[in-house]
């Protein structure tokens, strides 16, 4: 059975990091809700929902996401760009070494979950804001001893790659051409997002079904054009902390 991890937000939501958006008026009661919308679709879907106890001290610990990865044969533990956040890896790694061995990136690497796009045994890594290409080269020290290939990807004007692009199955990737070089998934079918939406790359899958924001339709009907079984969920008051669908769960099999 599908695991999920997840975070509630909590009133400290108001004081989150934030690099491409302005700061807006968050109904923290109304994000608790979306996030509790969110963790119910998960459960829908197949996935057992494993909460991590709050942390009303740190801003940015829904996004759980940024703090791990979960591959199958081992976790890796990040170390987030943004040193407010670093407090969070420890709750999350107690988690995580439940389900796997855990190794570590450490500083003066610095790299986000959010960055990090498995295809397969490839990790396409985006070179950000957030990560570093020092964490690159360790994680990819760490997973080669596990078969898996690392490939770094340029981001620009985006927090994370994955604001950026998404893998949708059948060798497709869903980008936005605009935040990251294109030629990066050369090798795949691309669609893109519209111009008008473009945040709308973030989306992530739940056993067969992807799972994105229901604020970009447009995305959505490109996705179903190409035969994919979409839900979406509103995270509207999430998106005003820079949150996507894919940073808020780690979603893997036990």
């Amino acid at each position: 059975m599908l695991t999920a991890l997840t975070r509630s937000p909590t009133d400290a939501l108001t004081r989150c990091e934030l690099t491409h958006l302005g700061r807006e008026p968050i109904d923290v009661a109304r994000a608790i809700a979306q996030h509790g919308a969110y963790e119910e679709l998960l459960t829908e879907l197949g996935a057992k929902v494993v909460k991590l106890p709050p942390e009303p001290d740190m801003p940015d610990a829904v996004f759980v996401e940024d703090v791990a990865i979960v591959l199958d044969e081992v976790a890796v533990m990040m170390c987030p760009g943004a040193i407010s956040r670093r407090l969070e890896i420890e709750s999350v790694a107690r988690t995580v070494e439940q389900y796997r061995p855990v190794e570590r990136v450490t500083s003066p690497g610095t790299i986000d979950g959010g960055d990090v796009l498995r295809v397969e045994r490839v990790l396409y890594v985006g070179l950000s804001e957030r990560t570093n290409a020092e964490a690159i080269a360790q994680l990819s020290r760490i997973v080669g001893d596990y078969g898996y290939g690392v490939t770094a990807v340029p981001v620009t004007s985006c927090l994370h790659l994955k604001s950026a692009c998404s893998y949708v199955g059948d060798g497709t990737v869903l980008l936005n051409p605009e935040w990251l070089a294109a030629d990066a998934f050369a090798e795949f079918d691309l669609i893109e997002v519209p111009e008008t939406e473009l945040r709308g790359a973030n989306t992530f899958f739940v056993g067969q079904t992807i799972v994105m924001a229901s604020s970009f339709p447009e995305t959505l009907e490109r996705l179903q054009q190409r035969g994919r079984q979409v839900r979406t969920v509103d995270l509207s008051e999430l998106q005003k902390a820079e949150a996507g669908g894919s940073c808020m769960s780690i979603v893997f099999e036990p």
